[in-house]
C-alpha cells in the first residue's frame, strides 16, 4: 500500500449542507451492479418524494425510489456517469417535496423485527453499497455461508473525498444503530470499526459513545485501506484467496454510508433517493460536503460550490484513483456518487506513454500480488486466455499500478478492457 497526498483539508472540517431541491431530476435506471430496473410510471404520472418508480423482477437488483414530488416530464437516454448514456425517469419538482413515508416506527417494533424482516426492509428501500461498489445490500446481508465477523469501513482511503469522516462525525449514533442491525442480521458477535488514523474527530466520536461489543481499529492511512480484502487482512491478519468473496472465510464488510442508509430505512421507513457527495477541487470556490438528491444534475452542485475560478479541465465523480472521468456536467448523481473532483488543466495532464521497463513497480505496489504489466501486454495483444490466467478479473481496479509506473503505462485502461472481455 501507498502513501497519498489527501488533499482533504478544503472539505474535512465543513458539516453537511443540505443541496438546495432541482427543478428537475434525471434517474436512471441503473445504478447497481445487478440488473437493470425498469419503470412502473409513465409520462405525466404524479410521483412522490420516496415512491417506488423502477424496480426489475428478478436476478440481482435493487429498486429505485423518486428523489422529488411533482409529475413524470419523460423517459429518456440521459447521460449516465458510468455507462455513458442510459434510460432515465426525468421528473420535473413541484417544490413541495411531498412524502409518502410513512411514520417512524417506535424501539419496540425495531427490537421485535426478524433478521428477514430488516432485510426485506433494506430492499424495499432500495439500498446498495454506498462506498462506490453500489452491490445491492440486502444480499450482503444474507450470505450464502455463514460468517462469524463484521467489519464496518470508515477508511474512506481515495484523496479528497471526506464525505464518510463527515456521517461519523455527525451520525456517529444513527450508524451505531445501523451496525446493530446489521449484526443482527448476520447472527455475527465479532464487529469492528475500522477507520483511518487520518480522521481523529470520528474515533474520538466513536470511542466516546461505543460499548464493548464493538472494537475499533485505528488503521495507518494508506491507499488501498479501503478495499474489503485489505481491511481484513490488516484487521483480522486474514488473507481472502484469489478469486473468492469476504464471506468464503466468515467476514462480511459494510461502508458506514450504507450503514447509515439501513439506518434511515429501518428507523424512518425511508428509501435511499439522497446521498452524502463531497464536492472539491482548486477551482471551486466553496468546496463541500452536500446532502444531494440522486437524479440531480452535478452542474448543479458545482454552481452551488461555486463560482469557479476558471472552467476546469476534467471533472471526475469519486475520488481521482478510482473515480471516472465525466464527458459533460448533465450527468446526475446516482447512489454509487461519493464525491466529485474538479482539475484543472496542471492537474489533469496525462504523461506521455513510453515503454514498460519491466522493473516490477506495478507488481510490488498491486494489494492482491497481481501482474499489472503481463496483463497490460496480454490486453494490447487481445491474448484474452493469458489475461485470464494472470488473474484479471480479480483486479479491484484501485490504480496504484499507474500511479507507480514510471513509463506511464495505462495500465488500469488495459485491465478494464481484459476483464471485461474474459467475464464475457
Amino acid at each position: 500500500m501507498v502513501r497519498l497526498e489527501e488533499h482533504k483539508h478544503d472539505t474535512e472540517n465543513k458539516s453537511i449542507e443540505r443541496m438546495p431541491l432541482s427543478s428537475r431530476v434525471y434517474i436512471p435506471l441503473s445504478q447497481h451492479l445487478g440488473k437493470i430496473c425498469s419503470p412502473e410510471v409513465k409520462i405525466q404520472d404524479a410521483v412522490l418524494t420516496g415512491q417506488r418508480i423502477a424496480q426489475a423482477t428478478a436476478g440481482v437488483y435493487s429498486p429505485i425510489h423518486a428523489s422529488v414530488s411533482g409529475r413524470v416530464a419523460s423517459i429518456q437516454d440521459w447521460p449516465h456517469p458510468v455507462l455513458g448514456k442510459c434510460t432515465a425517469i426525468v421528473i420535473e419538482s413541484d417544490g413541495l417535496d411531498k412524502s409518502q413515508i410513512a411514520n417512524s416506527k417506535s424501539q419496540s417494533e425495531i427490537e421485535n423485527l426478524t433478521p428477514e424482516q430488516i432485510r426485506n426492509i433494506v430492499f424495499n428501500a432500495g439500498i446498495v453499497g454506498l462506498g462506490g461498489a453500489a452491490f445491492p445490500t440486502h444480499i450482503k446481508l444474507n450470505p450464502p455461508k455463514p460468517v462469524d465477523t463484521l467489519i464496518i469501513n470508515g477508511a474512506e482511503c481515495e484523496p479528497y473525498l471526506t464525505g464518510d469522516y463527515r456521517l461519523m462525525i455527525e451520525k456517529t449514533g444513527e450508524i451505531l444503530q445501523g451496525i446493530a442491525l446489521v449484526a443482527r442480521c448476520l447472527g455475527v458477535k465479532k464487529v469492528y470499526i475500522a477507520i483511518e488514523d487520518n480522521k481523529p474527530e470520528a474515533i474520538k466520536a466513536f470511542k466516546a459513545i461505543c460499548d464493548k461489543r464493538y472494537a475499533i481499529s485505528v488503521l495507518k492511512s494508506e491507499y488501498p485501506q479501503g478495499g474489503e480484502k485489505q481491511l481484513i487482512k490488516n484487521i483480522l491478519g486474514k488473507e481472502v484467496p484469489i478469486g473468492k468473496l469476504p464471506f468464503d472465510i466468515g467476514v462480511v464488510v459494510h461502508n458506514v454510508a450504507t450503514l447509515f442508509a439501513i439506518y434511515e430505512a429501518v428507523y424512518m421507513n425511508k428509501p435511499l433517493y439522497e446521498r452524502v457527495v463531497t464536492v472539491t477541487g482548486s477551482l471551486l470556490a466553496n468546496p463541500k460536503n452536500l446532502l444531494a438528491r440522486i437524479g440531480t444534475p452535478i452542474k448543479e452542485l458545482i454552481e452551488f460550490c461555486g463560482p469557479l475560478k476558471q472552467e476546469p479541465s476534467k471533472i471526475i465523480l469519486g475520488g481521482p484513483m478510482m473515480g471516472i472521468a465525466q464527458y459533460t456536467d448533465e450527468v446526475p448523481v446516482i447512489k454509487s456518487t461519493t464525491g466529485m473532483v474538479l482539475l484543472n488543466e496542471k492537474e489533469a495532464g496525462v504523461a506521455e506513454e513510453e515503454f514498460c521497463i519491466r522493473c516490477g513497480a506495478c507488481i510490488r505496489a498491486c494489494p492482491l500480488g497481481l501482474m499489472p504489466c503481463l496483463i497490460n501486454l496480454a490486453s494490447e495483444k487481445e491474448k484474452w486466455t493469458e489475461a485470464k490466467t494472470y488473474k484479471a478479473i480479480d483486479c479491484i481496479e484501485c490504480g496504484l499500478c499507474n500511479y507507480v509506473c514510471p513509463a506511464n503505462r495505462r495500465l488500469i485502461q488495459s485491465i478494464k478492457r481484459a476483464k471485461l472481455e474474459v467475464s464475457k
